[in-house]
């Protein structure tokens, strides 16, 4: 009786020991993803003294819209925090020169944004390019920047192609590019043919951006010039921002 007792006990204290040793694995475990994910949220963040890929294509869209006038290098140097900084400022951001959410959100780099956000670096678009839409799209798209804003700056360009991107998610709209641009009485460049006119660089340019969910206008779904619009009922829309000569409103 002794005898079975003992291999009982033996039995339930070797039991216990493999309950522990898997319970700590299984810790041990979690703390190396948790590890592994804080490492890759810190790799994410792009502060002075980051290097690489994204760091380049930060420097490349800021001086595109003229906030960064040095190399595009790579180098997360003293003149990158500072147009980091300057462009923060305008977006009404906070002005720490360090680039996570809120600043990758306003770059418009979504894979980066998507990242530090705990999703798929590839969850909708990605920084270089939206596998949503095709080349059809992204050239009418450009077409329309062009025709409507080729006089305004950059970000007002990037704007009328967000304007166009809020209504293809709308349930108010079309629900495809060429569908929204080509609503009968939607835009004047398409009344008056200059929506035929061929798209700069510039204009392709934008039309990424705003491809890429880069949105200067924070959601709206009209713009106009306040100048030239001739429709009464525009002028009741609630205005959000004015980027140039344009007014948007939702």
């Amino acid at each position: 009786m002794r005898k079975i007792l003992a291999i009982g006990t033996l039995t339930l204290a070797l039991a216990a020991t493999a309950a522990g040793s898997a319970a700590y694995a299984v810790t041990r475990a979690d703390r190396a993803a948790d590890t592994a994910q804080t490492a890759a949220i810190e790799t994410a963040v792009l502060r002075q003294g980051s290097t690489g890929g994204e760091v380049k294509e930060v420097q490349r869209r800021l001086k595109q819209w003229g906030y960064y006038t040095g190399s595009v290098d790579g180098v997360f140097g003293a003149a990158t925090k500072k147009a980091v900084i300057a462009f923060q400022k305008k977006n009404g951001l906070v002005a720490d020169g360090i680039v996570g959410k809120s600043t990758y959100a306003a770059l418009g780099m979504n894979a980066s944004y998507n990242a530090l956000d705990g999703k798929s670096p590839n969850a909708g678009s990605s920084s270089s390019g939206s596998s949503s839409y095709t080349s059809s799209d992204l050239y009418l798209m450009a077409k329309a920047i062009y025709a409507e804003g080729r006089g305004e700056s950059y970000t007002g360009q990037v704007a009328i192609g967000a304007v166009i991107m809020n209504r293809v998610r709308s349930a108010s709209f079309p629900n495809t590019i060429a569908g929204v641009i080509y609503q009968k009485g939607a835009f004047t460049a398409v009344a008056d043919g200059q929506i035929n006119l061929e798209p700069n660089q510039t204009a392709y340019n934008a039309a990424k951006d705003a491809m890429n969910g880069w949105d200067p206008t924070y959601g709206c779904l009209y713009y106009y010039n306040p100048a030239v619009a001739t429709s009464a009922w525009i002028f009741n829309r609630q205005t959000v921002t004015v980027i140039g000569k344009h007014v948007f409103a939702i």
